[in-house]
C-alpha cells in the first residue's frame, strides 16, 4: 500500500530540513576561518640607576611578539626622589625605599591581575662601577637593598644588575633607532619591514659618570672588544659601542676642578670655567675621593677653598683638554683619545641627556653649524655671573656649570671623537626619538622581550559575510521545513 498525501507531505518536509540543516553544518564547519582576537597587552619596568638619580620607565608590548621581540612603546617615566643609588653607600636600607614612590605610581597603570607577572629589572651604571672600584662591600649591600624592597613587591622582580658601559651604549642606540622607526616600521601594506640600513643613526649619550658613543661604522671593526652584536625583528646587528668611564658631565667636573688645585694650589683658587664674579667655598677632601681623580691633595691647603670665577673660555679649554690624552693615539689612524680605538665617524647621530640638557640650555639644538656653537658657548662663557643669574632665576644649582659642560661637549665631540665643522650638521641633539625618552632602558627592555615568552593570541572561528548569510539562511529553512512537518503531522486531517 502506497503513502497517502499527508504521509508523502511530511516525509518531504523531514527530508528538506534534513538537506538544509546538513548544509548549514557543513557551511559553519568547513567554510569558517580562523582570525586573531586582541592580543593581551604585556608590561614591564625598568629602573635606571645613574650616577646622579634614579628614574623608572614602564613599558607595554602585545603578547604576539613581531619577529621574537616586543613591540615596545613608553607608558611611564618617573624620577626617584634623591639622589642615585651610589649615595646611599653609609645607608643602603635607604636605597631601596627611594624606589617605592615611583614603583607605586606604575602599580596603578597595571591591571592589578597582571601585577604578578610584570617583570621588573633595575640596571645600574657608571655611579655603581665607580663605587664597586672603591668599596666592593658597599656596592654589594646597595644591590642587597634594592633586591629586598624589589623582592616583596607585588611584581615579578628579575633582579637587579651592574650594566656594562658597551651594555649601557648599545642599549641607548637600541633606543634611538626603535624610537625612529630604523629597525622596524608597519607599512602602509599592513607588513612589518625593516629600513635599509643607512638609516640607521649613531647613539651619543652622556650621563654623570660615563659617556657612550655607539654606531655602524662604514667597515670591519678591527678591535672586537668594541663590537655589539645582537639580534632584533629577526635581523643582526653589529654596532661599534664604547664607554668613557670618567667623562661623564658630573666626573667631568670634579677632575677639572682638581686639576685646576693641582697646578695652582692655593687657599684662593680662580677657575676659569666659572663665570667672573662666582665665588663659593668648597671643601677639598671630597674632591679626592672619586676612583676617577688618582692623586692626592697637596700638602699645605686648608681644609676648605675659596673658588673663584674668571670667565675665561680660552683658559677654561685649556684645563679641559688636559683631561684628555690626545698624544696616546698620535702615529694611529683610527683612534679617539687615551689610545682608545675607534673608527671614523658615519651617518647621523643622536646626542641625548647632557648634551642635549647643556645644549638645549645654550639654545643649540636647532641645527647650528659648528663654528655658530662655539661663539655662542664662549660669549655665554665672558658674561657676569650676576646678570646670568639675573637672567635665569630658580636655576642657581646648574647655572655655574654650563660654560665647563658647553666647552667641555664641543672638545669631546671635536678633538676626541672627531666631527668637524662638515659632519658638525649630522648630530641632533634630541631628548627624544618618536616620543620616546631616549636611554638604555628602552633597549634594554626590547632586548629583554626576547626572553620573555608571548602566548599565541587567541583563536576562535569566524565566518565571511557571504557564507554567514548563506549559513542562516539554510538554517531558516531548516527550521521552516521542521515546523511544516510538525505541522502536517498535528493538524492535517487524514481523509
Amino acid at each position: 500500500m502506497g503513502l497517502s498525501r499527508k504521509e508523502q507531505v511530511f516525509m518531504a518536509l523531514l527530508g528538506a530540513s534534513g538537506v538544509a540543516g546538513l548544509t548549514a553544518l557543513i557551511l559553519l564547519l568547513v567554510e569558517a576561518a580562523s582570525v586573531l582576537l586582541p592580543a593581551d597587552t604585556k608590561f614591564g619596568i625598568v629602573f635606571d640607576a645613574g650616577s646622579s638619580h634614579t628614574s623608572l620607565f614602564l613599558y607595554q608590548w602585545p603578547a604576539d611578539k613581531e619577529n621574537g621581540t616586543g613591540v615596545v612603546s613608553q607608558a611611564l617615566a618617573c624620577q626617584v626622589e634623591g639622589p642615585g643609588i651610589s649615595s646611599y653607600a653609609s645607608d643602603p636600607a635607604q636605597a631601596g625605599e627611594s624606589l617605592q614612590g615611583c614603583l607605586e605610581e606604575a602599580l596603578v597603570l597595571i591591571p592589578e591581575a597582571q601585577h604578578r607577572k610584570t617583570p621588573t629589572f633595575l640596571g645600574a651604571t657608571a655611579g655603581m662601577r665607580l663605587l664597586r672600584q672603591k668599596n666592593s662591600s658597599q656596592a654589594k649591600d646597595i644591590f642587597a637593598a634594592v633586591s629586598q624592597v624589589l623582592g616583596r613587591s607585588p611584581v615579578d622582580f628579575w633582579g637587579a644588575e651592574l650594566l656594562t658601559g658597551q651594555d649601557e651604549g648599545a642599549f641607548g642606540w637600541i633606543t634611538v633607532n626603535y624610537g625612529l622607526g630604523t629597525l622596524v616600521k608597519y607599512s602602509f601594506t599592513g607588513e612589518w619591514i625593516r629600513p635599509p640600513e643607512e638609516t640607521l643613526v649613531g647613539a651619543l649619550d652622556m650621563g654623570g659618570a660615563s659617556t657612550q658613543i655607539t654606531f655602524v661604522p662604514g667597515g670591519p671593526i678591527s678591535d672586537k672588544s668594541t663590537q655589539a652584536d645582537f639580534r632584533l625583528y629577526g635581523s643582526d646587528y653589529s654596532v661599534y659601542t664604547h664607554s668613557y668611564l670618567c667623562f661623564g658631565r658630573d666626573q667631568m667636573l670634579s677632575r677639572l676642578l682638581v686639576g685646576l688645585v693641582q697646578s695652582h694650589p692655593a687657599a684662593l683658587l680662580r677657575h676659569p670655567c666659572y663665570l667672573s664674579g662666582y665665588q663659593t667655598t668648597l671643601a677639598l677632601a671630597p674632591l679626592y675621593e672619586s676612583p676617577c681623580v688618582d692623586t692626592t691633595p697637596p700638602l699645605g691647603l686648608p681644609q676648605n677653598l675659596t673658588v673663584e670665577g674668571t670667565g675665561n673660555p680660552g683658559a677654561c679649554v685649556s684645563a679641559i683638554q688636559e683631561l684628555f690624552n690626545f698624544s696616546a693615539c698620535q702615529g694611529q689612524e683610527d683612534c679617539a683619545f687615551d689610545g682608545v680605538y675607534q673608527p671614523p665617524v658615519r651617518g647621523q647621530f643622536y646626542a641625548f641627556s647632557s648634551f642635549y640638557y647643556t645644549l638645549n640650555f645654550l639654545n643649540l639644538t636647532s641645527g647650528q653649524p659648528l663654528s655658530t656653537a662655539n661663539a655662542t658657548v664662549w660669549e655665554f662663557c665672558q658674561r657676569s655671573w650676576k646678570l646670568v643669574e639675573a637672567s635665569y632665576p630658580g636655576q642657581d644649582r646648574w647655572l655655574r656649570d654650563y660654560c665647563a659642560s658647553g666647552l667641555y661637549i664641543l672638545t669631546l665631540l671635536r678633538d676626541g671623537y672627531g666631527f668637524s665643522e662638515e659632519t658638525w650638521p649630522s648630530i641632533q641633539f634630541r631628548k627624544q626619538a618618536g616620543g620616546i625618552d631616549i636611554g638604555w632602558t628602552l633597549g634594554y627592555m626590547l632586548n629583554l622581550t626576547g626572553m620573555i615568552p608571548a602566548e599565541a593570541p587567541a583563536q576562535w572561528r569566524a565566518e565571511s559575510y557571504s557564507v554567514w548569510v548563506a549559513t542562516v539562511v539554510f538554517l531558516v529553512l531548516t527550521l521552516v521545513a521542521v515546523l511544516g512537518a510538525a505541522a502536517v503531522q498535528l493538524f492535517w486531517v487524514q481523509d
